[in-house]
């Protein structure tokens, strides 16, 4: 009794680590049950609580293959977003791989390298399907570079099946045939479990699509790839591949046993998404009713099937019609030819015009510079004037002390207010400056990326910004006209819509992930009045930008409406950050205030707005009657300001 006791126990201790991890993964199964609901949620705004779940449980149960899997998660979860990003090429790019460095960096810690080149593989399909063939095949050489610098036979071995399936892809089985006996090689040759774990039948399947249809190497190659086989799918490509050498050899019932074992299992389309259709283009030759306009008319995917049908087509007297689709074979080569050099061209052409793009910022910003400096060099000019005066002054006048230390006073004011001005323009000048260099970014993209009508959106709204950062420029030689009151103000009239949209397309680029911005007025239609567009879209992009930097959840409204303040232009712009304490509601708009010191910024927004709303004849306040969570600034106009008084 007491050996089949402890028999049992020691059988229900085995059993446990298996029922903790008992899913194709190996990992936790509280883990594997988020890992699956993110999986599902990958590209959706659900997907990032389920995997920071995932994140948490793996940390707490010490599972770092769990973790490296979230890392996994979070790079499939930017590429499927990449679509829905206003982004230009470069920064989707640029998004792309530092996700991947993140996932290449845990799972090298961890020790996971088939996670660390899965990365590879993920990134590799996703400039494929950009159409970036020549970035995808520089990426699969850095990756073999990298592997072999590693000495990781894994890695390098995973290159090569890589760049098997886009030279097969692209029909060019000549240089697709030197990487897959590259491949079969390191395979052969490599004492790396993780090599010797894969299955190479899938690798002689394509060797046999490297030789001239018909030869003894194909039939060998498959028979090799029938003996390699280790899974469902690998057995299901060898079925495929001796039915289509049964076809071509006039051997009917071995071609429809092999072709009913294929057409039987619904993963058929993983092998080849035109197996269908050429089953039913032999079962037309072999039953004696071909007609090769029909081949014409199907979706073949590579020149190899339509030459494999001629060929097939020739062996059962279709002589005349096999030459049609030789002819047909050439053509269909010519126009995949013809389509990646168009894709190898654009793909070059949009890095020559980023490369021009990014030189003539660096050319603006350097003017930027050659200004700010030299309205450095004025303003210390002018602050060692009154310096000189102030001390020649002083000397005058040691025998008043009292005299003395405020005169030391106007010093120490006088240098912190040129620390505030040159701040304040920097900050002013940076944001119409972005949304310049974002909008030209667009606009270099390869023609068809978007319509004309959008094209002319964004060069208005680099014409637009441009003007705001020459008046800015402009005002860097009179700022002090603000404060003696001669601040000019230049009146015409102005769309709200217009405007609102504007301040948004400058602004938007600084939201926070997961956050929303729109547009929502209280009225149909347009509505424009007398004001200072340049001004008010100045006030309405800090605002914006304010909002922005203090939301990191939920969204970003822009209102408008002619009811709240009648007579009056009322916008106003509500977030769901954190809010304001009512006792601060005044004193956010000093200059340099700010109530989060670790928010980007100077503290000078705010105070911005207000000193411009002021000579517009307008107002900026923070609406403390808003209790709903977050803030709500609101910017008051006249519609019929007083244009002599406002001058």
């Amino acid at each position: 009794m007491k050996k089949t006791t402890l028999i049992a126990l020691i059988f229900s201790l085995c059993l446990l680590p298996l029922k903790a991890q008992n899913n194709p993964y190996e990992i936790n199964d509280e883990c594997y049950k988020y890992f699956t609901e993110a999986e599902n949620l990958v590209g959706t705004p659900e997907f990032d609580e389920v995997a920071n779940a995932l994140l948490h449980s793996s940390i707490t149960h010490s599972d770092t293959k769990a973790q490296t899997l979230y890392y996994v998660m979070r790079l499939k979860h930017v590429i499927r977003l990449i679509p829905t990003q206003r982004l230009s090429s470069a920064e989707e790019d640029e998004l792309v791989l530092k996700r991947q460095e993140e996932l290449k960096e845990v799972a090298d810690k961890f020790g996971f390298p088939q996670y660390y080149y899965y990365s590879y593989e993920l990134v590799q399909n996703y400039f494929y399907n950009h159409k970036k063939p020549v970035r995808t095949m520089e990426f699969l050489q850095e990756m073999q570079k990298e592997a072999a610098s590693r000495k990781e036979p894994y890695g390098e071995w995973l290159s090569y099946r890589y760049m098997v399936a886009l030279y097969i892809a692209q029909s060019d089985y000549i240089t697709a045939k030197k990487y897959i006996l590259g491949a079969l090689k390191i395979y052969d040759e490599s004492n790396d479990p993780i090599v010797r774990k894969q299955s190479v039948s899938r690798l002689y399947c394509d060797l046999s699509d490297t030789y001239v249809i018909g030869a003894d190497s194909v039939k060998i190659n498959v028979n090799k790839a029938v003996k390699a086989s280790q899974v469902h799918l690998d057995t299901l490509r060898c079925e495929y591949h001796l039915a289509k050498i049964a076809a071509y050899e006039q051997r009917a019932e071995d071609y429809r046993r092999h072709r009913d074992y294929c057409m039987a299992d619904k993963q058929l389309k993983i092998i080849s998404p035109t197996a269908y259709k050429l089953f039913e283009t032999l079962d037309s030759i072999i039953e004696g009713n071909f007609d090769y306009h029909k081949v014409n008319n199907l979706a073949f995917s590579r020149v190899r099937e339509v030459k494999y049908i001629a060929n097939v087509a020739e062996n059962y007297g279709y002589k005349d019609q096999a030459f049609e689709l030789e002819r047909l074979l050439v053509r269909k080569f010519e126009l995949q030819l013809a389509t990646l050099n168009q894709s190898k061209i654009a793909e070059m052409d949009a890095r020559l015009g980023n490369t021009r793009l990014s030189t003539e910022l660096d050319a603006k910003q350097q003017e930027v510079r050659n200004v700010t400096r030299l309205v450095l060099i004025l303003i210390t000019i002018i602050l060692s004037g009154i310096l000189i005066f102030l001390l020649i002054h002083i000397r005058g006048l040691r025998r008043y002390n009292r005299e003395l230390e405020a005169a030391n006073e106007q010093v120490l004011l006088a240098n912190a207010a040129k620390t505030r001005f040159v701040q304040n323009m920097s900050h002013e000048v940076r944001t119409p400056l972005n949304a310049i260099v974002g909008f030209s970014q667009l606009l270099s993209l390869p023609d068809g990326s978007f319509p004309e009508e959008e094209k002319e959106e964004f060069a208005g709204h680099i014409v637009n910004n441009t003007k705001m950062l020459t008046m800015l420029l402009d005002d860097i030689l009179n700022t002090s006209a603000m404060d003696s009151g001669n601040y000019k103000i230049t009146y015409e009239e102005g769309e709200c819509g217009f405007m609102c949209q504007a301040a948004i397309s400058s602004a938007e680029h600084r939201l926070q992930p997961g956050v929303t911005m729109r547009y929502e007025p209280d009225f149909d239609g347009p509505y424009t009045f007398t004001t200072d567009p340049r001004r008010t879209q100045q006030i309405l992009i800090n605002l914006l930008t304010n909002a922005c930097k203090h939301t990191s959840q939920g969204e970003i409204v822009l209102g408008c409406s002619l009811k709240e303040n009648p007579g009056e232009v009322t916008f106003s712009v509500t977030d769901t950050g954190p809010g304001v304490p009512d006792d601060q509601a005044e004193h956010i708009f000093d200059r340099f205030t700010k109530l989060n010191q670790f928010v980007q910024g100077t503290g000078l927004g705010l105070s911005i707005c207000r000193d411009i709303a002021g000579k517009m004849g307008g107002r900026v306040f923070l609406d403390t009657s808003y209790k709903k969570g977050g803030a709500r600034f609101v910017f008051v106009l006249p519609v019929q300001p007083d244009i002599d008084n406002n001058q």
